[in-house]
């Protein structure tokens, strides 16, 4: 690997002169990511899946969690596990499916089986093994921490890292606001995924997830679109709300921009989106939403939205429908990107079709949003070429303000790259 701890630092930050600039080759610099495979993937936790995925005993998903292929799965007990996706012998994957339901798993290349607990239940030709071969030391092996908070669950593979809750911080207050939406507090992963790869650092999209400062230049068609159906694209007054937009420190990385809602969601009263016909569903949900939470809390769950980046590469939007997306970085200038819509388990099929069209509509692969946003990342990856005659990014929008930062200012990006920084250097 480069030697890149000498080199020129990764980022300047000087609050007292108003500073604040990025150097771009950690967004260009192979060296860079190699370093943040172990620096920052290894020492976090990272989202591994939602409870919904596998609701019954056997039920699995496989992915990649921090780089390592696994098996998010229910054991025998009904029990979530993260299992390695490989083979104690020879290293070969266990489970080749995306998803199903499994009474155990089985390598196809020299036989080995496990069963839904992990364990190995069947060795051919197991004797000619040595006398003291014993299958009981070899079980699937696991993320070293596996813990959930509400629903969902993510895995380290730091055995001393701080535990979940500690780690999540101020992110708890917006999961909590997002599983509220459900009279039970149960939420479901919605039937269906996203997956697609943009040709540009995965660290760009963490930045793009909370940017509100190019909604007005990048998605104008959309602000058009919203306008024409008639939506009020100005935020209403008299709301019982803290603010009509602000980017937050959730502290750890952890970062959010809450914003007054005027984006087509569901539950919000003033949508005109929907048409008639759901007018009388929508009034139905908000109220059973102010009973049970009360007048202030009920207008924090329906009339805002937020965009949370949970550290370092979970991003839930809580907008128009509430997507969950992952996402993992290939190459230094290739990502692979992972959504899925979320939604209260016991909502009705007219509003779970609501939900379903307003994320297809501003996130789906043919939306309002992701192609944008996409055409945009990689046209910055390339303008990144330069990055050795133009090596800084200035990023010190809102750095002088005392007190409320902005939605569209860069209080929650600086956030983001400070915790990447400290990590990296730590790891040097």
């Amino acid at each position: 690997m480069d030697d890149i701890a000498n080199r020129e630092p990764f980022i300047v930050d000087e609050p007292e002169t108003m500073t604040f600039r990025l150097n771009r080759r950690t967004l260009a610099d192979p060296a860079v990511l190699e370093r943040e495979r172990t620096a920052v993937f290894d020492r976090c936790w990272i989202y591994a899946g939602h409870e919904s995925e596998v609701p019954e005993p056997g039920d699995f998903r496989t992915r990649k969690v921090a780089g390592r292929p696994v098996i998010f799965t229910r054991n025998s007990k009904g029990e979530v596990k993260l299992f390695l996706n490989t083979c104690r012998h020879r290293g070969a994957m266990v489970c080749r499916e995306a998803a199903g339901n499994a009474r155990g798993f089985y390598c196809f290349y020299h036989g080995w089986t496990y069963d839904r607990d992990g364990a190995l239940v069947g060795v051919p030709g197991e004797d000619s093994y040595p006398p003291d071969f014993d299958k009981a030391r070899f079980p699937l092996a696991e993320a070293p921490r596996v813990d959930s908070y509400r629903g969902f669950w993510f895995a380290s593979f730091d055995p001393g890292i701080a535990p979940l809750e500690t780690w999540l911080a101020g992110a708890t207050e917006y999961l909590d606001l997002v599983v509220d939406q459900s009279p039970s507090g149960r939420m479901q992963i919605i039937q269906g995924t996203q997956e697609y790869d943009i040709r540009a650092n995965w660290k760009l999209l963490v930045e793009n997830s909370f940017d509100d400062y190019h909604l007005a230049s990048t998605h104008a068609t959309w602000l058009t679109y919203m306008k024409d159906a008639g939506v009020n694209v100005r935020p209403p007054k008299g709301l019982l709300l803290p603010s009509h937009g602000v980017g937050k420190d959730l502290g750890n990385g952890h970062a959010v921009i809450d914003n007054v809602n005027f984006r087509g969601r569901p539950v919000a009263r003033w949508i005109s989106i929907y048409g008639e016909d759901a007018k009388a569903e929508i009034e139905s949900i908000r109220a059973e939403v102010f009973a049970r939470l009360g007048e202030e809390r009920g207008a924090r769950v329906c009339d805002t939205n937020r965009n949370l980046v949970i550290f370092p590469n979970l991003v839930i939007n809580d907008g128009s429908s509430v997507t969950v997306r992952a996402f993992w970085p290939e190459e230094v200038d290739r990502m692979k990107v992972t959504a899925w819509a979320l939604g209260p388990a016991e909502e009705s099929e007219s509003a779970r079709a609501r939900r379903l069209d307003s994320f297809l509509t501003f996130y789906g692969p043919g939306g309002f949003a992701t192609p944008d946003d996409v055409e945009a990342l990689e046209a910055v990856q390339q303008g990144l070429a330069t990055w050795r005659e133009v090596p800084w990014s200035e990023m010190t929008r809102g750095l002088d303000k005392k007190g409320e930062q902005l939605n569209t200012d860069e209080l929650h990006l600086r956030t983001f790259w400070r915790r990447w920084n400290r990590m990296m250097a730590d790891a040097a």
